[in-house]
């Protein structure tokens, strides 16, 4: 492969083209250090998509850069923008187009592994592939209220907000399509399409044997279309041990690809992965390049991530993979993951949900709705509102339903049985909103092209013709696709129970990170921003936020603050307030405890 990732920034509509031209290279001069460096060249305005113009407005302009690149990439009919997290442009993964009577036309395939941003600016539609390429264009970059009550909700922004007021993203599986109305002279809102929606079949495959057939040939499918590009240069594939990793490991040497695998190893702390890792690759006969993640390489890389995830993500497992994508750039400019298999095959986290919905149904007088349920299970900052925002955020947010941004996701008339619903939800908000695009761009940051074989439309869509038995058969989850490739793995990696990534945050926040924390979360910036009570970061250590939030949760909910508060400085770009001394974590921890426990006595 000769090419690298870029991204893209234009805009299309009515205005003053030298102005509009003049802002262009303004940006373009002006990139910060995070974002690629190279300018693109702007694409000739094809005459066949020119625009006959409006009373009253004149001649429709466009013009689009990308960024990284020394040319244009190869586009199909009527595009004018396109891009692809894996580098395979036959397939994009967001695009804009140019109707013949020159609508303009946003779109994003449904897994969501490539965002895709817009603002309007009087009667000109921006767009661009990174959020930060928009903020140039916005008088005034602000924080969306509603965005930041998502986010602490769910660890992500949920589509189509973005963090920042005025700035929104394409839904995946959506086309936003404008046109001007040619008597009022104005461009309307836009028109949202759906393009793809995840349905279950009326019939369902019960039949084991057939099913492990098909679902073998669908990943070995997959598998041949995402490395159809390449010649003998060797690919990477993170490798955790768990599943879905090893079984993408295993197809990548079936077919003949030469791979290096990278693991993360955490120490003494967390839950140790690299021994599965060892074992797979041991097994396929691949090198395994293990990546040390110490409380040190995680502060160094911080804001690193923060830069080059572009939107604030909440999970601590983000810095950790931006080491790995780090270390895997040295030696390859592919990398393959096994995201999206948890999704696609009812992973672990389906069976609480399950019964919970079974519960229900037999009890229809419960507390709670099932949405509500499955809210829950963010196991974020929804249900704490009181206490964690001030007067004037909290009453911006007393009319916001979290719950309103789930019904979609959870529509009974796409899929009437409740493990396909569950199914569904899972890719239309974890995957396409939080897992594959945080995927895409620390991958990006790097210079790697990152490919993910689960998500294939055959082989998505053909899940959804799955019994649930053969899904989820008794205890085991994923259990068909165990069936399909017990005998390319180990059976103890195959059969071993689900675990989830240990990233030890709790360890790290009240012991490596502690004086850190005064100056992430330090109080008197919290009270200018006049979002977040100012001593958040005390209540949660001390336990007095909430009674569900203890053990592991300490070092996520404080992890989901932190992450919120420096892309707020590194990529908003916001000045901070002086720092005060008024928070606990200028004493060194076992002072604090041991005061604490004085004080309590």
């Amino acid at each position: 492969m000769g090419n690298i990732p870029y991204h893209f920034l234009g805009y299309w509509g009515y205005g003053a083209q030298h102005e509009l031209e003049a802002l262009l290279s303004s940006i373009l001069e002006n990139l910060s250090p995070n974002l690629s460096p190279c300018r693109g060249e702007a694409l000739n305005f094809p005459p066949s998509l020119a625009g006959k113009g409006v009373r009253g407005l004149g001649q429709k302009i466009w013009n689009v850069v990308h960024i990284g690149l020394d040319g244009n990439p190869p586009l199909q009919q009527n595009q004018i923008a396109a891009i692809s997290a894996s580098g395979l442009l036959t397939s994009p993964d967001a695009w804009v187009s140019l109707q013949e009577n020159n609508c303009l036309i946003l779109g994003r395939e449904p897994f969501g592994k490539m965002p895709l941003y817009w603002t309007q600016q009087g009667q000109v539609i921006w767009f661009a592939s990174q959020l930060q390429l928009l903020l140039p264009i916005l008088q005034k970059s602000e924080v969306s209220i509603p965005s930041l009550y998502g986010y602490t909700c769910f660890s992500y922004v949920p589509t189509p907000l973005t963090p920042v007021k005025e700035v929104f993203a394409v839904t995946a599986g959506t086309e936003l399509v404008w046109q001007s109305d040619r008597q009022s002279g104005m461009l309307r809102s836009p028109e949202s399409k759906k393009i793809h929606s995840w349905r279950e079949t009326s019939e369902h495959l019960t039949d084991e044997a057939t099913a492990i057939t098909e679902l073998q040939t669908l990943l070995k499918d997959s598998i041949e279309r995402q490395i159809a590009d390449l010649k003998d240069e060797p690919v990477g594939v993170f490798l955790s041990g768990g599943l879905d990793s090893s079984v993408v490991a295993a197809l990548l040497v079936q077919a003949g690809v030469k791979v290096r695998a990278y693991t993360l190893d955490f120490g003494d702390v967390g839950i140790p992965e690299y021994p599965y890792s060892e074992q797979v690759a041991e097994f396929l006969k691949i090198p395994l390049v293990k990546v040390a993640v110490t409380p040190s390489s995680i502060k160094n890389a911080l804001i690193p991530t923060v830069q080059a995830l572009d939107l604030p993500f909440g999970d601590g497992v983000c810095v950790p993979l931006y080491l790995l994508s780090e270390r895997a750039s040295q030696e390859t400019q592919v990398i393959f993951n096994g995201e999206g298999g948890d999704q696609l095959f009812a992973g672990w986290t389906n069976k609480p949900l399950i019964a919970a919905g079974v519960y229900q149904a037999e009890n229809p007088a419960g507390k709670e709705t099932f949405i509500q349920q499955y809210f829950r299970t963010f196991h974020r900052l929804g249900g704490y509102e009181s206490q964690v925002y001030q007067p004037e955020a909290y009453a911006q947010i007393q009319n916001l339903h979290p719950e309103d941004w789930l019904l979609a996701a959870l529509d009974r008339d796409e899929c009437p049985s409740l493990l396909h619903r569950l199914r569904r939800a899972s890719l239309m908000l974890k995957g396409a909103q939080n897992i594959h695009p945080r995927a895409t761009a620390l991958g990006f940051a790097h210079g790697l092209w990152v490919r993910s074989p689960f998500c294939d439309l055959p082989l998505a869509e053909w899940t959804f013709s799955l019994s649930g038995e053969l899904c989820l058969q008794g205890a085991c989850e994923k259990y068909i696709l165990k069936r399909a490739v017990e005998n390319w793995l180990p059976p103890e990696i195959v059969w071993r129970q689900k675990r989830g990534m240990g990233v030890p945050l709790t360890s790290w926040c009240l012991n490596d990170f502690w004086h850190q924390l005064g100056i992430w979360l330090n109080p008197e910036i919290l009270r200018a921003n006049n979002h977040f009570y100012p001593h958040i970061a005390a209540q949660i250590v001390e336990g007095k936020l909430g009674a569900a939030i203890q053990g592991r949760r300490i070092g996520e909910t404080l992890w989901l603050l932190i992450m919120w508060q420096l892309w707020r400085s590194h990529v908003l770009n916001e000045k901070q307030s002086k720092q005060s001394w008024d928070h606990p974590f200028w004493l060194h921890p076992w002072l604090w405890r041991n005061y604490k426990i004085i004080r309590n006595s």
